[in-house]
């Protein structure tokens, strides 16, 4: 019996270690705009019109669960990670992509930060004593200089953040395009 209450803590312990999210936001800047997407206004709330309608409906889905609490291998409204976030995203356009952040990181064409626009996907490293890729998110807007995109942390939920954020300036590793 103590062998099963030793393997189940080993096994909650390993899976807190490789999960997404971080109390805190960030974002990285670049000089140049892409051509995926067409701006409607400079304001901070107003919406960026994706060049594709895949693209559309992928942020459309993401946005949906704004506000959801963080829930380790969640995917619906009653909890989600930021890997489920993602995963349930792209299902909306029946795109089958990998289950978690570290393996979402393997697909598609990597991309410089100037070259990143909404539907595209940031990858970080959020755990300081390990380096994987552990936490994405999925942009949802390009404003100039600033990258802004949807994620779910384990302290916030269901959030969108800045890459200029110092937080997530630091852990980002690399942007990838799926769509």
């Amino acid at each position: 019996m103590q062998k099963v209450f030793k393997f189940l803590f080993l096994g909650f312990f390993l899976i807190s270690l490789i999960s997404c999210g971080s109390s805190r936001s960030k974002v990285i800047t670049s000089k140049s705009e892409s051509n995926r997407t067409k701006r409607v206004s400079h304001s901070r709330n107003t919406e960026i019109e994706p060049a594709s309608k895949k693209v559309y409906n992928v942020i459309s889905k993401a946005k949906s669960f704004e506000g959801t609490r963080y829930k380790y291998g969640g995917t619906t409204k009653r909890g989600m990670d930021c890997s489920g976030l993602i995963y349930t995203s792209f299902l909306e356009e029946d795109i089958a992509i990998p289950r978690t952040s570290r393996a979402m990181s393997l697909e598609g064409e990597r991309l410089y930060i100037k070259q990143v626009a909404p539907g595209d996907l940031l990858f970080f490293e959020t755990n300081k004593n390990r380096k994987v890729i552990n936490h994405v998110g999925l942009v949802v807007e390009r404003e100039s200089e600033k990258i802004y995109f949807i994620h779910s942390s384990t302290s916030r939920g269901v959030i969108i953040s800045s890459l200029s954020e110092p937080y997530w300036n630091g852990t980002f590793v690399m942007a990838r395009r799926i769509l």
